[in-house]
């Protein structure tokens, strides 16, 4: 039935509609270096763009501006599974490419990267290229003068994750420590940092140095691996303060502020984003009775210990490949499973998270042995270990290591390659 005052209502609503979508729009429109001008008969108005987001190219893709430098030289290559141009190994598509590649070494975890975490790496010969493979997470961790012998330049490129303690960053300071002493020419692969988006974590006391921390530097360090090693060269930090002949390879369209979603995994225990992302918090865990889910499907994601049988969560870490004998093998953990949380929460993090360290060694049953010789290493020194055995709370902890970090932001900015999140 037709109803004059409900017709008058229906054409307000409509003006009124059409009002909020002129409003909106108009909203929408604010804009300056991103727009472009639309003229209709009586209005000039602004038409926002959408930004152009360009894929992040690494550096290894980017051969025009390393491979003259290669040329008619004897080459070394720190590499491992990671090492790729595009989808073909670095030592490959540099042999394709008629470079001398005489010699590869290899970190943690070996070339193939499916070795366990400490597990002692054997030097061999690669089956595809027949070149020596060197290990230096075996014998030893820095290449000797006998094995560098006869190369002109060594070239790093290996995937970092952006924490102190991976040790992908103490390879390279060794690399770059030798390389120097032999005169030797070292070029870094710039590849992104998936957690170069924030600092975090209290700064290493060189007495506590050791492969899991070599530098005085905090947890999360906000750096790629080609800054990392401008920093350490820059600083002196290399043994004996000597200074090695370093080229990084920028990357392009890569800043501190992106996501970079990695192609595959960095070790074995890295099996995707959330472990990234959680790795900063969850290796200090390393150093305590727990497991972090080491010989599950979830390593870096999970928390637990058969005494925490007050909860429902559980998990029974088991021999595979990548963790053959991982913490409390075969018995039942109770405790946390960080995997539910959504992957952008955990990305838009900027802090590590203490609080399930603090409640873990506030409900453990023996205290006294909860700590073990590796917990300080991981930490940078002794002082976090006397926060939490003191009881300090998770903001009082934080607050110690802020004048540390401001030091450290400083010496950064002078190494930076990219445009930084601050």
């Amino acid at each position: 039935m037709y109803n004059k005052n409900s017709n008058l209502k229906l054409m307000q609503l409509k003006e009124i509609g059409f009002i909020i979508i002129i409003s909106l729009f108009s909203i929408s429109c604010v804009g300056q270096d991103d727009s472009k001008t639309t003229t209709n008969q009586n209005n000039t108005i602004k038409v926002k763009e959408a930004p152009i987001i360009k894929d992040i190219i690494v550096a290894a893709n980017l051969t025009d501006q390393y491979i003259p430098l290669l040329k008619d030289k004897k080459v070394g290559i720190v590499g491992n599974h990671t090492s790729l141009i595009n989808q073909t190994h670095l030592v490959d598509s540099l042999l394709n490419l008629g470079i001398d590649v005489v010699k590869v070494f290899s970190p943690e975890h070996g070339f193939r990267g499916n070795a366990d975490a400490g597990e002692k790496v054997n030097s061999n010969i690669d089956e595809k290229t027949k070149l020596p493979i060197v290990s230096l997470y075996g014998k030893n961790k820095k290449p000797s003068t006998e094995q560098l012998k006869g190369l002109n330049v060594v070239v790093f490129d290996i995937q970092d994750v952006g924490t102190r303690f991976y040790t992908y960053i103490s390879t390279m300071s060794y690399v770059m420590e030798a390389c120097a002493e032999n005169n030797i020419k070292v070029i870094v692969l710039d590849r992104p940092n998936p957690n170069g988006h924030y600092i975090d974590g209290p700064i290493l006391n060189p007495k506590f140095s050791s492969f899991i921390g070599m530098h005085q530097v905090p947890i999360v360090h906000g750096m790629t691996i080609g800054e990392y090693a401008q920093m350490a060269n820059g600083e002196h930090w290399l043994a004996n303060s000597v200074s090695c002949d370093l080229t990084v390879i920028k990357m392009e369209n890569y800043d501190h502020n992106s996501t970079y979603t990695l192609p595959l995994k960095p070790s074995p225990n890295l099996p995707n984003m959330k472990s990234i992302y959680l790795y900063p918090f969850l290796c200090l865990f390393e150093g305590t009775p727990y497991s972090i889910g080491r010989g599950t499907e979830k390593p870096f994601q999970i928390i637990g210990h058969p005494n925490m049988d007050s909860v429902n969560f559980s998990f029974i870490p088991k021999s595979m490949e990548g963790a053959k004998n991982p913490k409390l093998k075969n018995e039942k953990c109770f405790g946390v499973d960080l995997s539910l949380i959504e992957e952008h929460e955990l990305r838009n993090q900027k802090s590590i998270e203490l609080k399930w360290l603090i409640e873990a060694y506030k409900n453990a049953n023996d205290k006294d042995n909860f700590f073990s010789s590796s917990f300080n290493l991981l930490a940078g020194s002794d002082e976090l270990q006397t926060q939490l055995k003191n009881g300090l709370t998770e903001k009082e902890i934080k607050a110690s290591w802020q004048d540390g970090l401001a030091q450290f932001k400083e010496t950064r900015k002078k190494y930076l390659l990219y445009k930084d999140f601050e």
